[in-house]
């Protein structure tokens, strides 16, 4: 009959027997990660599983900060350490000193390795990026001829912007050899004279869509003098060439939205400026027709005909009054030539003559006195009705 042992005594022979055997030093155990758990001190904690079994794993602190990629649960890795029995628990399991992916997770480790070496070349800068036009004239699509993508992209912009030229450049987008027919294809859409180029193809796997995360695509993509955007996979899928490209698009039908307006929206957009073109022009012509008021108003204040129509109303007002100052001035005139008149006919020698006197005249001098007269002279004498001639004979002179 064997011996009888204590919990402990068997757990510690158990993991004497494992840290003896030097094919338990150093083994590397391929499987997926599961329960990932990183405590606060460091350590990792997680099971490595395949389709049949499960083996705990710790990885300590100091070795977990020296590793260049993530773990996370569903990774495939490889994992190395030494398997050992953790007594207190009973616990068989492996204290991890290396993980290195496996499968995709390799392929991870490769695109990170690129992603760096662009990035600290430039190639994904924002400086370097050229703004997508907003109405293009011709649009440059990169995809498989048959592909579901291409369909989406052609019915997007038929529908948002159908003026729009579209050339389709066919190319492998997933295979051997299929990155090199990708730059070849970007090359030739950028000398196409195009004002966009979209890169484009559906979902897949991180294998499948490896040609879109190659170095050579994302530089080709990088020198493209036509702007660039970028619909690889679905909107969880982000490739190399989409932060090399000028946009990203989590879709090819949002690709074709971003690339192109929306017809509608140009519609309702210019029939909303042509109203505001229409109540500018309106306020406009309202203030011309004001300002052309307000200078005829002015024009007719300052005008010359205004001059003339004033200063013919002034001519007018004072011909008035010249004429009513002369009417008046030879009313006085002819009021005082008639006292004149009144006068003078009473002082007249006509009027004299009336009251039966009579003027004698020697040719053109008044007789005043008979010294004026000599013997046989002819004189006229002046009746009141009519004249005598009559000659003298006689003097008789009146002593004074």
């Amino acid at each position: 009959m064997s011996s009888i042992l204590t919990v402990s005594q068997l757990n510690e022979y158990v993991s004497f027997k494992l840290k003896s055997d030097v094919k338990l030093k150093g083994v590397c155990v391929k499987g997926e990660v599961s329960n990932f758990t990183l405590n606060r001190s460091g350590h990792a904690y997680f099971s490595v599983k395949d389709d049949r079994s499960c083996i705990k794993a710790v990885m300590f602190a100091n070795n977990f900060s020296r590793l260049k990629n993530d773990i996370s649960n569903g990774m495939s890795v490889l994992v190395t350490g030494n398997v050992e029995l953790y007594e207190p628990g009973g616990t068989f399991q492996i204290i991890v000193t290396d993980v290195n992916p496996l499968g995709s997770g390799l392929l991870y480790m490769q695109i990170e390795a690129i992603k760096e070496k662009l990035a600290k070349s430039g190639v994904f800068d924002d400086a370097a990026k050229t703004p997508v036009p907003l109405f293009p004239r011709k649009i440059a699509v990169i995809s498989s001829s048959t592909g579901a993508a291409l369909q989406d992209i052609l019915n997007v912009i038929g529908r948002r912007f159908p003026i729009c030229q579209v050339s389709v450049f066919h190319t492998r987008v997933q295979g051997e050899n299929a990155s090199d027919d990708i730059c070849n294809s970007i090359k030739t859409a950028d000398d196409s004279g195009a004002d966009t180029i979209i890169i484009a193809r559906g979902g897949g796997s991180l294998e499948d869509l490896m040609p879109f995360n190659s170095e050579s695509v994302a530089l080709a993509v990088h020198g493209c003098k036509t702007p660039v955007i970028s619909a690889v996979g679905h909107e969880t899928d982000t490739t190399l060439v989409d932060y090399a490209a000028d946009l990203r698009a989590p879709t090819p039908s949002a690709a074709a939205e971003l690339a192109t307006p929306d017809k509608s929206e140009l519609f309702a957009a210019v029939d909303k400026l042509s109203d505001m073109m229409t109540k500018a022009l309106n306020l406009r012509i309202d203030r011309a027709e004001n300002d052309v008021s307000r200078y005829i108003s002015r024009l007719r204040l300052f005008s010359p005909q205004r001059k003339l129509e004033n200063n013919a109303q002034r001519i007018e007002m004072l011909s008035r009054s010249l004429a009513n100052s002369i009417n008046s001035l030879i009313s006085k005139l002819e009021s005082s030539f008639e006292k004149d008149v009144v006068l003078l006919e009473g002082l007249s020698p006509l009027k004299v003559i009336s009251r039966g006197y009579s003027i004698v005249s020697n040719k053109d001098s008044i007789i005043r006195s008979p010294k004026d007269l000599k013997e046989n002279d002819r004189i006229n004498i002046r009746f009141s009705h009519g004249s005598a001639d009559v000659s003298i004979s006689d003097i008789v002179r009146k002593e004074e």
